[in-house]
């Protein structure tokens, strides 16, 4: 089967019909018909049986169907890596960041940089880890800002600065709070962990395990922004990125940073065989300045 046959089992089998298929397509019905009889002479075998006028996928054709979806996914990214390659880059800053520096370090830093460079244009977006390596290939970005850079894989990237992880909290429940507090504070409090949030709940919880800390875990969050939201509605206490909580204050709650402490690296991210314009380094340059002032 090639591409095209692919591509016609594809949209009889999710249309459900030859109709539905060229619509789907923009082709006429009987060159989808013509493709999918050619399709299973080349197979062997039946792809659609005819019931009360619709096609039937066979046990044979959802089994292939598995493994079409794959390839049909990965054109499906091949064709949309084509169209932002071919809307080019010009005057155009497309950076993806985690959801916590997207809440101010990043608008800070771009409302800074459009004082001296009124001309140029952003494409901003929020990324999760688990995405951060399908949007620079895919070309939906230019850069990409997380925390942990991902290993082994064909990207560069540079450090921005440092974060660390921070108790937050409402004054009112802890209101002699030292500047640092040791994490045996968090007992005796409910807790909202965040331990499946990536990265930095796996440092948090391997902090936990090794000093054989007990938390009151109350509620699993899978964003520190909702953590943080969660805090200020008084259902207890979390730990959380130096960036979500400084973008979460409000009156009545606190931080305060963890002793011993618990850091990490912010990296910006870009793919090995694109690297960074001269406008890209500017910008990083203005983004590092507000990590380093937070």
């Amino acid at each position: 089967m090639n591409l095209r046959h692919i591509e016609i089992f594809h949209a009889v089998y999710v249309n459900g019909s030859v109709s539905g298929a060229a619509r789907a397509l923009n082709v006429s019905q009987p060159s989808v018909s013509k493709m999918l009889r050619h399709a299973e002479s080349l197979l062997g075998f039946q792809l659609f049986q005819r019931t009360n006028g619709r096609l039937v996928p066979t046990d044979d054709a959802h089994t292939l169907f598995t493994e079409v979806s794959e390839i049909q996914d990965r054109v499906y990214a091949l064709r949309e890596a084509g169209k932002n390659l071919r809307r080019g880059s010009g005057g155009m800053l497309r950076v993806s960041a985690l959801p916590s520096l997207a809440l101010q370090a990043l608008p800070t830093a771009v409302a800074q940089f459009l004082k001296t460079h009124d001309n140029v244009k952003f494409d901003l977006q929020t990324v999760h880890h688990d995405d951060l390596l399908r949007k620079l290939f895919e070309r939906e970005t230019d850069i990409a800002i997380a925390y942990e850079v991902p290993p082994a894989a064909p990207i560069d990237h540079k450090p921005l600065g440092e974060g660390e992880l921070v108790v937050f909290y409402r004054e009112q429940d802890m209101p002699d709070a030292p500047a640092r507090c040791d994490m045996r504070c968090l007992e005796g409090h409910r807790f909202i962990s965040l331990a499946t949030s990536g990265p930095m709940g796996q440092l948090f919880t391997q902090e936990v395990q090794r000093q054989g800390i007990v938390l009151d875990d109350v509620i699993l969050a899978r964003t520190f922004y909702i953590a943080a939201a969660l805090v200020q509605q008084g259902v207890g206490m979390t730990v959380v990125d130096s960036f979500t909580a400084q973008a979460s204050l409000a009156p009545g709650l606190a931080m305060r940073p963890l002793k011993p402490p618990i850091t990490f690296g912010v990296h910006a991210m870009y793919l090995h065989n694109r690297p960074l314009t001269a406008l890209a380094t500017d910008f990083l340059k203005t983004l590092r300045g507000v990590i380093d002032v937070a």
